[in-house]
């Protein structure tokens, strides 16, 4: 399981001109899942994320949480992160999880992110053509890969 933390000002969702999520000050996560994940990266990636000090502290210094800040946070399912460009010029994805398997686990982690957070948290929509818009705060933009853990 692979995501791209945004750190934002603010980010919406929109599916057909019309607004699916919106947040201002907090977290857009982009979310790759591939046939090989499990409950287990879910829950590592979530504790992750949900810890991770990347919020301005009264000194101007990355030393809170989404959780300390109250953030808001969206998830955005995207396959193309477990793109291959190692041969050719065509990414392969064929590592990236099938709808099957892949819609459970996106909705099992946004199921988690909101257990740990004890907020709702925005989202896209599986397999929709989504325009996504963000104001990266910073920039502040994190690839964690459950893989490498």
């Amino acid at each position: 399981m692979r995501v791209v933390i945004q750190r934002v000002s603010e980010a919406s969702v929109t599916i057909e001109g019309e607004i699916k999520s919106a947040i201002k000050h907090g977290l857009l996560i982009l979310l790759g899942i591939e046939e090989a994940d499990a409950k287990e990266d879910i829950e590592w990636l979530c504790r992750k994320i949900t810890g991770l000090r990347i919020f301005n502290d009264d000194n101007n210094v990355m030393n809170l949480s989404i959780k300390e800040i109250n953030g808001d946070v969206i998830v955005v399912s995207q396959f193309t992160l477990h793109a291959a460009t190692k041969k050719g010029n065509r990414p392969s994805y064929i590592k990236a999880a099938k709808p099957n398997i892949a819609i459970p686990l996106y909705e099992a982690f946004v199921a988690q992110l909101e257990n740990e957070l004890g907020k709702k948290v925005g989202t896209g929509e599986f397999g929709a053509d989504m325009k996504v818009s963000l104001l990266n705060d910073g920039p502040v933009t994190i690839l964690i890969d459950s893989k490498n853990r």
